[in-house]
């Protein structure tokens, strides 16, 4: 008699992770897209350290996943250098034009947003690629462009996401001529199998590489030339001429001028692990303030996803996303009191604050943490919109898709690598595409605020406090894990579950990616309009009813979300075994990522 094939209800253990963790002596390389990940490995196999990799992986991922990142959009930063012990971060976020000013949009477009390219801001994500890599690798521009390039030359086949994606953009607007040459070649929209071309892109980086290979000088001087034909060169007076011609601010001087910041991280040590993330220019340090907060709870001690479990980390988060609306910004405007709102003292005073059996029926009060006994009124921001789905209409339906990707690898000395690109031309308020370029404007503007109070308002020349924030873990100055994840202000909320799940819970990396996730809601969404959605919890429906309905009983508003939520983000991680020494990959099994490791 044949055996029967194992399933869920005949015996399959569906508590176990459905991939195993990536293992090799070698290097790991962990991805949103399998020819990303494709990539990094067939660069660390050639010599290439984890920042060439990372940097090839990246390039890649900004042309297969085009729907949701781009060559002109962000890619934040995180790496650990082995040989030097320290950890460093590449801002890779672009500038608002010295033009641009609030008082232009409250009196020239009604105190608003809204499709267009008033709200772009300079392209970064090349730079932040060439600058890490200048820096930080061993390998030329054109060696590491060269496997991204033939892709957008060549083409690649439309996956499932993508397919997704062109099919709701397409319906709900039409493109720019440019744009929909890309997307529905011959007038019929892409489908999934079929072949995507980007072939103007493609002649955009040829120029690149080409700028690269005819300077003189260092490896650094080169890389830097090849840049520099994108920022100084026709390709910017293209940009310039196009945000003219559409009613932008751009000059030639914001992209001349214009350059990522290389700095240390911020640092938070929980449980053994050092944690590592970007500044307050983006959501990053909401990571660190939500460990500190819950270092002082016994959230390892009432049960992995249990609803007490669940409700302590979400007062957490909301409390360290209150913090994040009243304070994060661009460092170089305003004044962000990081070393306060990461104190032990500020983080205890705070976690007192969450009562047991008790949800937050709406935005958790912001800290003082100059005062740290005291909480704040907090100010009434313009666009902290209740979201009614039911009754609001028009700009307001907007629903900001996840635009945004990542890239993690781990080499052979133990360097790792940490990228979250994001950005595209598919979503509601992105720009369009400019002809001859093949990449938008960066429409990253977005995620600033019309309020002149607001730390992360518009201010010409500062970048807007954006959501993609990759992460870092090391311990005792030795590598232990690249990790992060697209989503929104899903992001941290996702990355802070699989820290615990490894940390507390003794989870390795592929069992804690794929584990049961949920994720609040109580905040302003960093995307415009801001949306508010007070005391709404998402929850993947793979916890227990009996969980949900104690969740419902301490007044969370809780909505199910499928077992594997797309929404519940796709976190990837590459890193060393503190077991054996082994390089380590996982991958979420929520989007298309892979991991994989020699």
């Amino acid at each position: 008699m044949s055996e029967e094939p194992l399933t869920y209800e005949n015996g399959y253990d569906a508590t176990k992770p459905q991939r195993p963790v990536a293992r090799g002596p070698r290097g790991a390389v962990s991805t949103g897209h399998m020819l990303a990940t494709l990539t990094g490995l067939d660069i660390l196999r050639r010599g290439g350290n984890a920042i060439d990799a990372g940097v090839a992986a990246g390039a890649v991922i900004n042309i297969v996943h085009c729907d949701m990142t781009s060559m002109a959009g962000v890619a934040p930063i995180i790496v650990y250098l082995a040989d030097q012990g320290k950890v460093v971060t590449v801002s890779g976020v672009g500038r608002w034009p010295q033009a641009a000013s609030l008082d232009w949009f409250w009196e020239k477009n009604g105190g608003r947003f809204g499709p267009g390219i008033q709200h772009c801001v300079t392209p970064a994500a090349l730079d932040a690629w060439a600058t890490a890599l200048a820096r930080f690798g061993t390998l030329e521009l054109g060696e590491v462009l060269e496997p991204a390039i033939r892709l957008a030359e060549e083409g690649f086949p439309v996956h499932g996401l993508l397919a997704h994606h062109l099919r709701k953009y397409w319906r709900s607007r039409r493109f720019q001529p440019a744009s929909d040459a890309i997307v529905a070649p011959g007038g019929r929209l892409l489908e999934e199998g079929d072949t995507m071309r980007l072939p103007e892109l493609a002649a955009t980086l040829r120029a690149v590489v080409q700028g690269e290979s005819s300077a003189s000088g260092s490896r650094q001087d080169r890389i830097r030339a090849g840049r520099d034909v994108f920022y100084k060169g026709t390709i910017a007076e293209r940009y310039v001429s196009f945000s003219r011609e559409n009613g932008g601010f751009f000059e030639a001087a914001d992209f001349a001028s214009f350059t990522v910041d290389v700095e240390p991280s911020l640092s938070l040590g929980f449980r053994g692990f050092d944690v590592h993330a970007c500044g307050p220019w983006c959501q990053g340090p909401v990571l660190l303030q939500a460990l500190a907060i819950l270092d002082h709870t016994n959230v390892g001690d009432v049960g992995h996803n249990s609803a007490r479990y669940v409700h302590l980390v979400t007062e957490a988060l909301n409390l360290a996303l209150a913090d994040r609306e009243q304070y994060y910004g661009d460092p170089e405007f305003v004044a962000v009191p990081m070393a306060e709102l990461l104190a032990p003292g500020y983080a205890e005073l705070r976690a007192a604050l969450i009562k047991p059996r008790s949800a937050s029926a709406t935005m958790a009060p912001p800290g003082d943490p100059f005062r740290p006994a005291a909480t704040l009124d907090g100010h009434s921001w313009r666009f902290t919109e209740t979201w009614d789905p039911e009754t609001m209409s028009g700009e307001h339906l907007l629903r900001p898709e996840l635009d945004t990707s990542y890239v993690s690898v781990v080499d052979e000395a133990g360097n790792l690598f940490s990228a979250t690109p994001s950005g595209s031309f598919m979503t509601p308020l992105a720009a369009p595409v400019v002809p001859g370029i093949g990449l938008p404007l960066s429409s990253r503007g977005s995620q600033s605020r019309l309020d002149p109070a607001h730390p992360a308002a518009v201010r010409p020349g500062s970048r807007p406090r954006m959501t993609p924030s990759p992460g870092l873990i090391t311990r005792n100055g030795k590598p232990v894990v690249a990790f992060g994840s697209p989503g929104g202000d899903v992001q941290p909320q996702a990355m802070l579950q699989v820290i615990l799940n490894v940390a507390l819970f003794g989870m390795d990396w592929q069992t804690a990616v794929e584990a049961p996730r949920f994720a609040s809601y109580n905040f302003p969404d960093s995307f415009y309009p801001h949306r508010y959605q007070p005391g709404l919890i998402r929850v993947e429906n793979r916890l227990d009813d009996a969980v949900l309905d104690e969740l419902r009983s301490y007044g969370y508003r809780v909505e199910e979300w499928p077992g594997r939520a797309f929404e519940a983000g796709s976190v990837c991680a590459a890193g060393v075994s503190a077991d054996s020494g082994m390089r380590i990959g996982a991958a979420d099994i929520r989007r298309e990522a892979l991991a994989l490791a020699w």
